[in-house]
């Protein structure tokens, strides 16, 4: 009797010409599956794998100077609704999709091509679960955590579609193993919760320990995460809402 195939969430990363569709478009897409496994305990599945994607123009040298992607490495390529739906909505059926900043790779993943999919954002839900990292890109979450069992040459070299998702992938596996699925989801909705204050005066702070007169002039910033932040840290003291990592209770939701 066969094994039923596990849920899985299919964590991606795009590389693209730039970063505001339609005027740019995708060239390289990676993937790496994270599994639930019997035990319930979620794990990498699979080998992942990319694509390299005609974006139909050519590579601007900024974009060309952070991947490498050249335009002859994907003149011969297809396009990217041609693959997008076959990555995006594979089978087994995947619970989500998982991106780090996944509002990213939204832009160009749109719902007609993933089936309407939840996404998680492993960088809004490690500004929860890991406040004390000294920052929340994927490269520094991989050399600060060292996420275990992850193979240091699969994951380079950055900024390349398989590589990056092979990283994240770990990110999200530890994450699924701290919180729900349906917690990491509801995260991913809501704008990012920092865990100390971006620039001013009180750089560097747990927002907890700033005045109320700063922490009001933050409520109207531009940066909606920021604003977020600054409400989430009144409401706490006004007796509603907190700050910075959930309790036991919280990651059961």
């Amino acid at each position: 009797m066969r094994r039923p195939q596990p849920q899985i969430i299919r964590v991606v990363d795009l590389e693209t010409t730039g970063s505001a569709p339609p005027a740019h478009a995708v060239c390289e897409v990676g993937w790496q599956d994270v599994a639930l496994g019997e035990d319930g305990r979620w794990e990498l599945y699979g080998e992942g794998g990319n694509i390299l994607v005609n974006p139909g123009r050519s590579m601007p040298p900024i974009t060309q100077a952070v991947h490498h992607i050249r335009d002859e490495d994907v003149a011969d390529a297809p396009w990217w609704h041609d693959v997008a739906r076959q990555v995006l909505d594979p089978y087994p059926r995947r619970v989500a999709l998982a991106a780090h900043r996944s509002a990213f790779e939204e832009q160009f993943c749109t719902p007609a091509l993933t089936h309407g999919a939840d996404w998680i954002c492993t960088w809004k839900c490690a500004l929860r679960l890991w406040p004390d990292s000294p920052s929340f890109s994927n490269q520094v979450l991989r050399y600060w955590r060292k996420p275990h069992g992850l193979v240091h040459e699969r994951g380079l070299p950055a900024h390349r579609a398989f590589p990056d998702a092979y990283v994240t992938a770990h990110h999200l596996r530890d994450q699924l193993n701290e919180a729900s699925v349906a917690q990491l989801i509801e995260w991913t909705k809501a704008p990012g919760l920092l865990p100390r204050v971006r620039y001013g005066p009180d750089r560097g702070k747990d927002w907890r320990e700033i005045e109320e007169e700063s922490l009001v002039k933050f409520l109207t910033d531009r940066d909606p995460d920021i604003r977020f932040t600054a409400e989430t840290e009144m409401a706490r003291r006004r007796g509603g809402g907190h700050v910075g990592r959930a309790t036991a209770q919280e990651l059961l939701l």
